[in-house]
């Protein structure tokens, strides 16, 4: 566990990728069961969002770098998908990288006083 005091934004994002992973994993679990095409990469996916966010209020390093390349992940898929879905997850990757970068969120993440 960290000591550092968690930027409320860190507890956000995180919180954030908790809500959206779950939802999206119980919303395409009854894909899961009927075994349709892509479902397992789907909620593989749903999941790593769950974990990145699970960890990332742990303090965890590597979890922010997970919630990084999840939304990248999902702006590279956006491009084959439709001019406003692209925008939007670009928007929300800087934002997210921003927010998670940032030099009070990199104490926390290092566990570095600050």
């Amino acid at each position: 566990m960290n000591a550092i005091k968690r930027p409320i934004s860190v507890t956000i994002i995180a919180c954030m990728y908790l809500a959206v992973g779950t939802v999206a994993f119980v919303y395409h679990f009854r894909e899961l069961l009927s075994l349709q095409r892509d479902s397992v990469s789907i909620e593989l996916t749903e999941f790593l969002a769950v974990v990145s966010g699970a960890f990332m209020l742990r303090g965890h390093n590597w979890a922010r770098w997970l919630a990084l390349a999840w939304i990248a992940f999902h702006v590279i898929l956006s491009i084959f998908d439709s001019g406003h879905g692209l925008a939007a997850h670009g928007l929300f990757c800087v934002v997210i990288a921003w927010i998670l970068f940032r030099p009070e969120a990199g104490r926390y993440f290092r566990g570095q006083p600050g």
